[in-house]
């Protein structure tokens, strides 16, 4: 096999399928320097990466925790659980899992890859199906809002526990056969660092002559994991925005204010990353004139934006903190139960609520309004 060296845009990324590994020979023209980018993204990464596991983590599991307390505390069990907090809880998983994988790519920006072929093919097919699966949890919960207020009265029958979690399957299978793209070409591979160095990266490879089949990839990345999403969202708010506006339930404002919420930090996190990875598509297609300086900045500006766009596993706990009211008023009461159990607060200090324990059928179209929801 002849020996090969890397182009800037290539050895870049680990993320996606997308984000490709092209070859060119050595005795063919000399490629761009790497030197600045590369040593960027090993000050830059390992930080950012470390930072947003941190928080993703913590607020995650928090998140999981009031779910569960909340769900605990209502009589009508898993009835009582709306189709909102269902799919949050799943959105809420898919956040915590994708940032489990972040460590590792830490590491491998501070270092190298150290963890062998079988964690980089699990850790990148990991970090696939999560980042698609949180995006079309958001979609759900937008189509589901959309069924709960403008269409209140006839979509009751089509709103159910049962419905929602067939919806959760079929997203999550549909995005562990997106997944299945990193389990087939991520590898371990020795790459230029920008000096005379070389270091073992964990990133996809695809074969040669294949770059109609490598746009096709990024393109479905960008279609799915943020037009069709988008577009899905923009339509029922838009619904929603005209049915409210002569509404008078405060309630329903309320759940409005945190899923348009949700959905603005989304477009707000994503859509540069999305903008890059078009960019880098109409390079591989010779629609624009490649050039250092261009690759350059599309080089460290992917790199910034898909960090941004991570960040978002991050912020959806906070927005449920910021919000969400009764997510707030639980959190409270679970904290206060917790100092309670270690003695840290005395016993006057506690003084449960009492609380109206409702009995809900399954059934009954209220069973999945908005006011089970523990966000709003």
């Amino acid at each position: 096999m002849d020996q090969v060296m890397t182009t800037t845009e290539d050895y870049w990324f680990f993320s996606d399928y997308e984000n490709y590994t092209d070859v060119i020979p050595v005795n063919s023209a000399a490629p761009c320097s790497q030197a600045d980018a590369y040593g960027f993204a090993q000050r830059y990464s390992p930080v950012m990466y470390s930072l947003v596991f941190v928080l993703a983590l913590l607020g995650n599991i928090l998140v999981l925790c009031v779910i569960r307390r909340y769900r605990s505390s209502q009589s009508g069990g898993a009835c009582a659980f709306s189709l909102t907090d269902t799919f949050l809880l799943h959105l809420a998983i898919s956040d915590l899992l994708l940032a489990f994988t972040l460590p590792l790519f830490a590491v491998q920006w501070a270092h190298e890859w150290v963890f062998g072929l079988a964690v980089c093919k699990i850790s990148g097919a990991l970090f696939s199906l999560n980042r698609y699966s949180g995006i079309l949890f958001l979609a759900c919960i937008s189509f589901d809002r959309y069924l709960a207020i403008v269409h209140a009265i006839s979509s009751g029958w089509k709103r159910n526990t049962c419905h929602a979690q067939i919806a959760c399957g079929f997203i999550w299978a549909l995005c562990l056969g997106l997944s299945a793209v990193d389990i087939i070409y991520k590898q371990v591979v020795p790459v230029k660092d920008g000096t005379s160095k070389t270091l073992l990266l964990c990133q996809a490879w695809f074969p040669e002559k294949s770059t109609q089949w490598q746009i096709g990839l990024q393109l479905v990345s960008v279609i799915l994991g943020f037009g069709l999403p988008l577009m899905i969202m923009l339509y029922c708010y838009i619904r929603i925005f005209r049915s409210l506006c002569n509404a008078t339930r405060r309630q329903k404002r309320k759940s409005l204010r945190l899923i348009v919420s949700l959905v603005s930090v989304f477009v707000v996190c994503w859509a540069p990353y999305s903008c890059f990875q078009l960019t880098d598509s109409l390079l591989k297609l010779e629609l624009l004139t490649s050039t250092c300086s261009l690759g350059r900045v599309l080089d460290i500006g992917t790199l910034i934006t898909e960090s941004v766009g991570l960040s978002h596993c991050a912020l959806n706990p906070l927005l449920y903190g910021f919000v969400g009211v009764k997510f707030r008023r639980e959190l409270a009461r679970m904290c206060k139960g917790l100092l309670i159990e270690q003695g840290w607060l005395g016993m006057e200090a506690w003084r449960p609520r009492k609380t109206r324990r409702t009995t809900v059928s399954c059934s009954s179209a209220d069973s999945e309004n908005t006011s089970y929801s523990v966000m709003v």
